[in-house]
């Protein structure tokens, strides 16, 4: 691949969609396989010139329009079990390669014990191709299919999250499912002489597998080798066997805390490199790495350099236990330094029911900011990084500590809705507790909440801004995972939401096209996405602004690792480097703005080595 390509015209004129709001597709469209959402040109004419249009929503829903047909089965049989109100987690990846964001849906299953006779028949996840592009019309058409039986991809444990990255440098997406049960890992095979994109469960044969309840996962080069590792949060030791009937403040049966059952400890997945007939084995490393030292119910993982060195650490966040920061002392073995760097417990001392964790510059000083979802009654956390790796707890003075007091967040993400350079933070919520009002309403699942966006107003505050967000933040439904890619390739961050029991949800984004924006793509040498390497983008005098390739993070779900620069108001750039994952660093001519582009290792001007 040359060194500096613009992305073979993905879907040619995605650049540009309209701003208008998707029309609602015929009754019939969401019970399709295959199905078709068209975007209507632009309006003209003289009466269209001189009105003033309403303003657009941020965010419109067009999952079913799409194709994406889906509903999460959590299997509720009225005993409360634990699992069944955790899942599900979502995916955005490309899976074949084509340059644009395919959908992967976890699902749930049918919830007895073993000894139950009879049942329904298994479900299993779901694989979308993502087949948008433009009509003879002139018209975009955003459409997913189906390709689940095609591709071999049979998972049907009891689905709890996703995650992906290229774990055998074959230059293809690979998954790692977590399960109420054991964990799954799919091999991305290519595709096959029928045009198929095929994959494999290798999950013994790379010694990849783990029996545990596990809910999140975390691919990363931890030891800078080029292979990429795997660390998977792990929950409590439940069984459908071992269930204990918990109620209620009102003495009614409900689900239980976490604190019903004895966490277990997370696993960390050394990558072996090359080898074997599945590309790449691992090797179980977590006691080496001091890992199952200190451990709680673990629910959120993500890797990034907290600490300025240029080695990628681990966060886990934990349900009702002080959270972790593992610090990479760089020969894959592990300090927790949460506690010292301030990101243990919230500014009271407290530890709290840590879900899901997102992490990213959000006060734009180029280093990595991080915010964890909670229960109600105990507000999201923002923890604030003063360049050091030292963390303050300023959730009150952003203003965000209200608005999440009366919600228990699960998925979120940071993305800049507006392309105006700075991050905002969309939150997916829903209880874990039966709701009182919604029992009383006789509600069959009561734990539905509505969805938050919070747009970041440039000074450390943010502002709830979901009631004008659209009718997409108006649902209320038990939401879980929550992932972030751009679905259009128009430059924007589109959103995708798994709800537990219920229908996938995938919230177009209707604002963020309309400003400038840069779109990158970064690869290893092997052509693998460089997970973990940071973009710094240079604006003359201004602040330069840094973003990171990741698809980790959010509750068990996986993002789209490319990286969006929104450009609104922003001066002209005047330069860009990437900071690798083995910590070499490149500078790159400056692209050109509205397009995606790929960067490649090896491939720019090598800058003098940082430290480390």
């Amino acid at each position: 691949m040359p060194p500096f390509t613009q992305l073979p015209t993905f879907l040619p004129g995605l650049s540009r969609l309209p701003s208008s709001p998707l029309p609602a597709a015929a009754t019939l469209c969401g019970l399709l396989t295959l199905c078709t959402l068209t975007v209507p040109a632009p309006s003209s004419g003289q009466d269209a010139a001189t009105q003033t249009a309403p303003a657009p929503p941020w965010f419109t829903e067009v999952a079913a329009e799409a194709g994406l047909d889906f509903v999460h089965h959590n299997g509720m049989s009225g005993q409360s079990y634990f699992s069944e109100m955790m899942g599900p987690g979502v995916a955005l990846v490309d899976v074949d390669d084509d340059g644009d964001l395919d959908v992967y849906l976890v699902q749930g299953n049918d919830l007895k014990p073993a000894s139950a006779d009879g049942g329904e028949a298994p479900l299993y996840d779901r694989l979308f191709r993502n087949d948008t592009a433009l009509g003879a019309d002139g018209r975009t058409r955003l459409r997913f299919v189906d390709i689940t039986e095609d591709s071999g991809l049979r998972a049907r444990g009891y689905g709890m999250g996703v995650a992906t990255g290229d774990y055998d440098n074959d230059g293809r997406v690979d998954l790692y499912l977590t399960n109420f049960g054991a964990n799954e890992l799919w091999r991305n095979l290519g595709t096959d002489a029928q045009g198929r994109t095929r994959f494999a469960e290798v999950s013994q044969q790379a010694a990849a597998d783990d029996r545990r309840w596990s809910v999140s996962a975390s691919f990363a080069d931890l030891d800078r080798d080029g292979w990429l590792d795997l660390a998977v949060a792990n929950y409590v030791d439940f069984a459908l066997a071992i269930h204990k009937p918990c109620r209620s403040y009102t003495g009614a049966p409900d689900y239980c805390s976490p604190l019903a059952y004895a966490p277990v400890p997370d696993r960390l997945l050394r990558n072996l490199g090359a080898g074997g007939d599945v590309g790449a084995r691992f090797e179980r490393a977590e006691s080496k790495a001091g890992l199952d030292k200190t451990f709680g119910a673990g629910l959120g993982v993500l890797s990034r350099d907290f600490d300025g060195d240029g080695w990628l650490d681990l966060y886990v966040a934990n349900d009702q236990s002080a959270n972790q920061m593992w610090i990479n002392r760089r020969d894959f073995t592990f300090v927790n330094g949460a506690l010292l760097a301030g990101t243990a417990v919230n500014a009271e001392g407290r530890p709290e029911a840590g879900m899901g964790v997102a992490a990213g510059d959000v006060d734009g000083d180029g280093d990595t900011d991080l915010i964890v979802s909670h229960l109600d009654r105990e507000t999201n956390t923002l923890y604030i990084n003063d360049g050091g790796g030292f963390f303050e707890d300023l959730t009150q003075k952003s203003g965000m500590a209200r608005a999440s007091w009366d919600v228990t967040g699960f998925g979120l993400a940071w993305l800049d809705v507006d392309n105006d350079g700075d991050l905002d933070l969309a939150v997916a919520n829903g209880a874990v507790k039966r709701l009182e009002h919604l029992v009383r309403a006789k509600d069959p699942f009561p734990l539905h909440q509505p969805n938050q966006l919070f747009e970041n107003l440039g000074d450390g505050r943010f502002a709830d801004i979901s009631r004008r967000a659209g009718a997409a933040f108006a649902l209320s439904e038990v939401s879980r995972g929550l992932a972030v890619g751009d679905v259009d390739n128009d430059g924007d961050a589109d959103l995708l939401l798994g709800n537990n029991n219920g229908p996938v949800r995938l919230l177009l984004n209707g604002v963020g096209q309309d400003a400038p924006w840069l779109g990158l793509r970064l690869l290893t040498v092997d052509g693998r996405d460089a997970l973990g390497a940071r973009v710094t983008l240079e604006r003359g005098t201004a602040p330069s602004m840094v973003r990171q390739a990741h698809s980790d993070g959010s509750y068990a779900s996986a993002s789209d690792p490319r990286v969006l620069f929104g450009l609104a108001d922003s001066p002209p750039l005047s330069g860009l480097w990437v900071t690798w994952p083995d910590g070499s660093r490149e500078r790159f001519p400056v692209p050109t703005k509205d397009r995606y582009h790929s960067l490649r290792q090896g491939t720019g001007t090598a800058m003098t080595e940082r430290k480390s």
